[in-house]
C-alpha cells in the first residue's frame, strides 16, 4: 500500500495526504473501483500512443482527428499539450486539425524550437495547404514568446490567436490587472 500511495502522490494535484485518502477509498471500494481501474490502466498502458502527425493521444499511429476528411479545412490550431487539445474539443467549436507542441519555448529551461514539435508544425503547414494557423497558447511570457516565434516563421500564412480578457460570467472586481488590460486591448463593437 505504501508503494501505491507514493505512486499516487506523484500525480498532479495529489499530495501524500490526498493520495492516502484516494488509496483508502479504492481499497474500500475494491470490487467497484480498484479492479476496474487497474484493468483500465493496464489497457491504456498497452494501447495509448502519440499521434505521429499532431501529437494527440489515441490508440492508433494517426489519431481520429487527423484521419477525418471533414477536419481537413485548411486550419490548424496549435496548442501546448494534449490537455489543451481536449479542452478545445470539449467546446465542439473548432472543426480543423490540431498540432501539439509539447510545451513552450523557455530560455531558462533550455527549451528551444527543436525540443518542441515546431519543425513538424512547419512541415505540416507546407504539406497540408494550411491557410490559417490559430495559436491557442497560454498568456504567459513563454506562451507569448512561442506564439511570436511561430508567427515569425510563417510568412504568407494567416496567423491568429485566441482572444484574451474577461471570461464569460466574470466580474471586473475579481480580475487581475493583466486580464483587464488584455480585455481593453481586445475590445470590439457591439
Amino acid at each position: 500500500m505504501t508503494d501505491l500511495i507514493d505512486l499516487m502522490a506523484r500525480l498532479p494535484g495529489l499530495g501524500p495526504r490526498s493520495a492516502r485518502r484516494a488509496v483508502l477509498h479504492l481499497i474500500k471500494k475494491r470490487g467497484q473501483l480498484m479492479g476496474p481501474l487497474a484493468e483500465a490502466m493496464a489497457q491504456v498502458s498497452a494501447t495509448a500512443r502519440e499521434c505521429l502527425n499532431c501529437g494527440n493521444i489515441g490508440t492508433t499511429d494517426i489519431c481520429e482527428i487527423c484521419q477525418s476528411e471533414k477536419r481537413g479545412n485548411g486550419m490548424i490550431c496549435v496548442v501546448e499539450d494534449v490537455a489543451d487539445l481536449w479542452a478545445m474539443e470539449r467546446s465542439a467549436q473548432f472543426k480543423g486539425r490540431y498540432h501539439v507542441l509539447g510545451g513552450t519555448l523557455s530560455a531558462l529551461d533550455a527549451i528551444g524550437p527543436d525540443e518542441l514539435r515546431i519543425p513538424k508544425l512547419l512541415d505540416r503547414i507546407a504539406s497540408e495547404q494550411i491557410s490559417e494557423v490559430i495559436l491557442a497558447l497560454s498568456a504567459t511570457i513563454d506562451g507569448q514568446t512561442t506564439a511570436h516565434y511561430i508567427a515569425d516563421q510563417l510568412p504568407g500564412v494567416t496567423v491568429t490567436s485566441l482572444a484574451q480578457g474577461v471570461p464569460v460570467g466574470g466580474e471586473l472586481d475579481y480580475l487581475d490587472d493583466g486580464t483587464i488590460t488584455a480585455a481593453l486591448k481586445a475590445r470590439r463593437a457591439l
